[in-house]
């Protein structure tokens, strides 16, 4: 059986921002606060900056979010802010931003390791960084079709029918897909989640 999102929609959230609920743009924050870190991580190493310059993203966004008109989901329009604001973060400290764009498929899919970096100590980073490992070994390990599925949901934000168009097949197809990669990642994390392993792996 599929997951069901219960939060409501982000073209709601928007307008509701745009109606001046703020409450409603920080379910938008909520929702992809780590997505965007964990975008901005790839152009921006030091952590610390790193969530400045998503706390930054955020800023922008809310500015501009009146002249947004749904013509892309929001995650994309998102996505596009995060990008230009860590290169500008980059040319104004006197560093190159990368000639090319993070690659989908080398994003963070998952928000559970990233969300580790809130409170770090060495043990948490070393539990964050097996986390990294672990997601992106499974991802890579999913059948193409799991792996398509799941990059274009978590990664490119795209909803359930703008992926079963780009895949060419029904929504109920995408959603099982979809399940079965989240799945098949839960089994990998499970044996790092449990919390009577972590200081095991710590003082490893």
């Amino acid at each position: 059986m599929a997951e069901i999102d219960s939060s409501p929609p982000d073209q709601e959230l928007v307008r509701r921002v745009q109606a001046g609920d703020m409450a409603a743009f920080d379910l938008l924050v909520r929702k992809y606060q780590h997505r965007v870190a964990a975008l901005v991580g790839r152009y921006v190493r030091d952590w610390s900056e790193c969530q400045d310059v998503a706390q930054e993203t955020f800023i922008r966004a809310y500015r501009a979010i009146g002249n947004f008109r749904g013509d892309a989901q929001f995650y994309t329009w998102l996505h596009r802010i995060a990008v230009n604001t860590a290169k500008n973060h980059l040319v104004a400290g006197n560093r190159r931003p990368p000639t090319d764009d993070i690659d989908p498929d080398d994003a963070e899919h998952f928000d559970v390791a990233t969300g580790l970096r809130d409170h770090d100590t060495p043990e948490r980073e070393l539990m964050r960084q097996q986390m990294e490992q672990t997601v992106l070994r499974a991802v890579q390990a999913l059948p193409e079709e799991l792996r398509t599925a799941i990059t274009l949901r978590e990664v490119e934000g795209l909803s359930y029918e703008d992926i079963a168009t780009r895949m060419d097949c029904p929504i109920g197809t995408v959603r099982s897909r979809i399940f079965r990669a989240r799945e098949a990642i839960d089994l990998e994390l499970k044996p790092l989640m449990e919390p009577e392993s972590a200081p095991e792996r710590a003082a490893r």
